[in-house]
């Protein structure tokens, strides 16, 4: 998959925008929360409510599948585009993290 047909995928989800808060980083928000980290060879996405849950991934494709910066601890995995990873369970993995950022949204905020 490339960084254009996934930031496209992205922004198709009800709701999503294209954001750069920090200069030359790209993310889509919904509402006013990320669900999805876009670089140029990857992509940071909500895989779990916690570390364990998100580590099952890392253990299926772990040359391909690691911990987010920072924010791992909180379920967070970075995917590389280009690695064994298919490429319709990356729109799959996309598809949880934006549900699960849809749902901590209050109410009033959700698409």
């Amino acid at each position: 998959m490339h960084e254009r047909q996934l930031l496209t995928y992205c922004l198709g989800k009800p709701g999503a925008r294209k954001d750069e808060p920090w200069e030359g980083d790209v993310v889509a928000k919904v509402g006013d929360k990320i669900f999805a980290f876009l670089g140029t060879d990857s992509v940071g996405l909500k895989c779990g409510a916690s570390r364990a849950e998100a580590d099952e991934l890392v253990f299926v494709y772990p040359d391909d599948v690691t911990a987010s910066a920072y924010i791992g601890r909180y379920g967070w995995n970075r995917i590389a585009l280009a690695g064994k990873v298919p490429d319709d369970e990356i729109r799959e993995l996309v598809d949880q993290s934006y549900e699960a950022i849809v749902r901590k949204l209050p109410k009033s905020k959700r698409p």
